[in-house]
C-alpha cells in the first residue's frame, strides 16, 4: 500500500471517530435529556476523540464500546471496576477502602467526567492497577473510554 493511501487511510479512520464522537454525544444528550445535567458534553466527546487518537498512535486498533463494558465487568481476585464504581455508571459509587463516594463515572451526569487527559489517565493507571494489578493497554483504555463516552 502506498504511502499516501494509507495516510487517507488514517486520515478517514480520524474523521469518522471524529463523527462518532459527535453523533455519540448527540445520541447521548437525546437520551438523557430527561435528566441531563450537564451542558458540556462536546467539550467531553472532543477530548475524548483527541485520548482515543492518541491510544492508537501507542497501537490500538478500532475501539469497541462493547469491549469496554466487557473489561469495566471483568473480575480479578474479586474486584472489577464495579467494585467502586457500580455496575451501572449513573449512580453514585463507593470506594473500596476509604468508603468515600465517587460521583457517577457517567459524563451524561457528572460535568468534569472525561474532560481532563491528565486526570483520564491518572485514573486508568491507579485503577488498573488496583484492579488488574497491570497497566492497561492503549486497546482497553480506549474501549473503556469509549462505553464510558456513551453513558
Amino acid at each position: 500500500m502506498k504511502t499516501s493511501t494509507i495516510q487517507r487511510s488514517g486520515l478517514n479512520s480520524i474523521a469518522l471517530s471524529a463523527l462518532l464522537l459527535t453523533s455519540l454525544s448527540i445520541t447521548s444528550g437525546i437520551a438523557h435529556a430527561g435528566n441531563s445535567k450537564v451542558s458540556s458534553l462536546p467539550l467531553s466527546a472532543e477530548r475524548i476523540g483527541i485520548q482515543l487518537q492518541h491510544y492508537q498512535a501507542q497501537g490500538a486498533g478500532t475501539f469497541s464500546a462493547a469491549a469496554g463494558q466487557q473489561l469495566w465487568q471483568q473480575q480479578v481476585d474479586g474486584r472489577s471496576c464495579t467494585s467502586c464504581h457500580t455496575n451501572d455508571v449513573t449512580n453514585v459509587g463507593m470506594h473500596q477502602k476509604t468508603r468515600k463516594e465517587i460521583a457517577p463515572m457517567a459524563p451524561s451526569l457528572t460535568a468534569d467526567r472525561l474532560t481532563d487527559v491528565a486526570k483520564i489517565e491518572k485514573w486508568f493507571a491507579r485503577n488498573c492497577n488496583w484492579t488488574f494489578k497491570r497497566d492497561c493497554t492503549p486497546q482497553e483504555k480506549g474501549d473503556a473510554l469509549l462505553w464510558l463516552s456513551q453513558q
